[in-house]
């Protein structure tokens, strides 16, 4: 893979970093979509300081993260239940028979 040198402009400012070919479109599309949040934030919290902009976002990021992490976890519990069931099942009817 080659590593490339971009900028992604966060806020008001531009950040200069080398990646891997790879990750490009994800940190550009991650770039993105940070701006648009300072954007709504600033819109719907008439908040001005970028830092207290940038402390909210990193909050509602975190929230969002640990709400997606517990709903695995219970897909995941569900998924094991589910297989044990099938398991128990199947191990049954071949003792049965």
């Amino acid at each position: 893979m080659a590593i490339l040198s971009i900028k992604v402009r966060l806020g008001d400012r531009d950040y200069s970093m080398k990646v891997d070919e790879s990750e490009e479109e994800t940190l550009r599309a991650a770039g993105r979509l940070l701006n648009e949040k300072i954007k709504k934030f600033k819109e719907d919290y008439h908040i001005e300081d970028k830092q207290d902009l940038l402390a909210m976002i990193a909050f509602d990021s975190m929230v969002e993260h640990m709400k997606k992490q517990n709903e695995t976890e219970n897909e995941h519990a569900l998924f094991d239940a589910k297989l044990t069931y099938l398991n128990n099942l199947i191990t049954k009817s071949l003792t049965d028979s």
